[in-house]
């Protein structure tokens, strides 16, 4: 079963089911955007393009967000936190009369149930560990240990300093344990070559 969905293209912005992303909505089509949603069901739907120019093609997987906080400025701007609800696969983008772009798609099914072994659990925080060390990072490793296996995973794939096609892997990523992999993965590609990308805080 498919769905029709309002999109905000935006290459980096990456959010995942269960987490926030702040945003400044400014551009007077995305204010349509918001705005349009805000009389709907509050929902807008996060998905990268392939490249960062107007009208580019998207990447396959996005995830749809629910608008919690918001503050509406007197100029039209908007500030919101998008709450991540549930990933979804591009089936076509629909030819639309809206400022904004739509899309046709299905919503893709997580196992909420889903954790991760002993090992891989530990695993994981090793290499988190050595990888903050590498880059300098400041981490409260307590509050680490006190997340769920999805929280954690989910929210070290939004805020890690990646480039954006491999933030998109990570999102595209078939479920928890395929997504912990490519996770540890990156953070032992980048410890070795310094990506050289700012981390990106989602405060």
């Amino acid at each position: 079963m498919t769905t029709r969905l309002a999109i905000f293209p935006l290459t980096g912005a990456v959010l995942f089911p269960g987490l926030q992303l702040p945003l400044h909505i400014f551009e007077p089509r995305y204010r349509a955007l918001v705005g349009n949603a805000l009389v709907r069901d509050r929902r807008i739907a996060m998905i990268q393009p392939q490249r960062p120019v107007e009208g580019a093609s998207l990447y396959s997987v996005g995830c749809v967000g629910r608008i919690g906080e918001i503050q509406a400025m007197e100029d039209g701007r908007y500030n919101l936190i998008l709450e991540g609800e549930q990933r979804f696969r591009l089936v076509r983008e629909l030819d639309v009369t809206t400022a904004f772009r739509q899309v046709e798609a299905e919503l893709i099914a997580e196992d909420e149930d889903e954790t991760l072994t002993h090992a891989q659990r530990g695993g994981f925080e090793r290499e988190a560990r050595r990888f903050a060390d590498n880059q300098g990072y400041s981490v409260d490793w307590d509050s680490v240990e006190r997340l769920d296996d999805r929280s954690l995973i989910n929210g070290v794939s939004q805020i890690a300093p990646f480039d954006p096609a491999s933030k998109q892997a990570l999102l595209e990523a078939e479920n928890l344990t395929a997504r912990c992999e490519l996770l540890v993965q990156l953070m032992q590609f980048y410890g070795r070559h310094d990506g050289g990308e700012e981390i990106v805080t989602l405060q």
